[in-house]
């Protein structure tokens, strides 16, 4: 007997087309692909397995689901609501596949707020020459230290390239799966003693009950005078006008982020203006065009796993939402 897997709305081009692939490569599954959510419930029926999100309105009618591929690392609000919590569906997530994207993003962040970019730049605009520009302390990177919150694959991968200029790294993770050559990884309980040795504060956790508002003026005031915060993790993490007050009164010194507590970041936001601060519009993968085709093997690898019964990759506790 097939097993059956439904790709769930609202579907585009690319979930038609990955669901043809995966037709051709897995004959034993029926790869089924609703228009609407009307379908989907009905098709939920009887499915193994799922590709998307599973609305709360629709879980009581998935009465043989197992397992459920999430297509992101980092899900909107809500994704794990109660009743998905406590349903015996296994979750996945494609963590993994936008690591090396990400922590070059990230590098460009420290690079840049490293060799004084922000003051440059604003020098350049003003067409002014200036070899004084710079209104912030230079950071000798082999002479400054890392502190990477969340080393998952992400992080990982930031750690080797920190490392890679000479850097000295400090991890700090609830449950560590990376190991990274002469990088020493602490429990979470250490954050806040670690917090005032660090040059770059590196932010790649994911959003959760016990994640959300972790950044706040306490956690910035323990910061170095000089020291830096990078979240590119997700921004609910962070409490920006804490944030933009920390770097208006010198509590630390400057800042780069993608993500963003609010998205858009409302126009009038202090953050735009302030010196010593990078902001990007959330794009650390947006044209980074291997991603969907890795995104697409980790859900065929999964599925060749799960029709043998073999463990799947990127298994999610979903009570912690990672």
């Amino acid at each position: 007997m097939k097993l059956k897997l439904v790709m769930m709305p609202p579907q585009a081009d690319l979930s038609r087309k990955w669901a043809a692939r995966l037709q051709r490569e897995l004959p034993g599954y029926v790869v089924v692909v609703p228009e609407s959510d009307e379908d989907a419930r009905r098709e939920i029926a009887d499915a193994d397995a799922a590709y998307g999100w599973v609305p709360p309105e629709a879980l009581p009618d998935a009465k043989k689901l197992r397992w459920l591929q999430n297509p992101f690392a980092g899900p909107f609000p809500n994704y794990y609501y109660p009743e998905l919590i406590a349903h015996p569906v296994m979750v996945t997530n494609p963590r993994g596949i936008y690591s090396d994207h990400i922590a070059h993003h990230i590098m460009t962040f420290v690079l840049s707020l490293a060799r004084g970019m922000p003051d440059y730049l604003e020098a350049q605009r003003q067409r002014r020459w200036d070899k004084n520009a710079r209104r912030h302390p230079y950071i000798y990177l082999a002479e400054a230290t890392a502190l990477i919150v969340g080393v998952g694959g992400i992080g990982a991968e930031t750690a080797r390239l920190c490392r890679a200029f000479g850097m000295t790294v400090l991890g700090v993770d609830p449950r560590p799966e990376h190991a990274v050559r002469d990088v020493e990884i602490y429990p979470i309980v250490a954050l806040d003693r670690l917090l005032p040795s660090a040059d770059f504060v590196i932010v790649t956790t994911p959003h959760t009950p016990e994640t959300e508002g972790m950044w706040n003026a306490k956690r910035f005031a323990q910061m170095k005078r000089t020291g830096h915060f990078i979240n590119i993790g997700r921004g609910k993490t962070t409490r920006l006008d804490d944030l933009a007050d920390a770097l208006e009164k010198g509590v630390i010194a400057g800042c780069g982020l993608d993500v963003y507590e609010v998205e858009p970041l409302p126009a009038d936001h202090r953050l735009w203006t302030l010196p010593n601060v990078l902001l990007t519009p959330h794009i650390a993968v947006r044209d980074a065009e291997n991603v969907p085709e890795r995104r697409f093997q980790i859900l065929l690898d999964n599925a060749r796993r799960f029709a043998a019964g073999e463990p799947l990759h990127n298994q999610v506790d979903k009570a912690a939402w990672f």
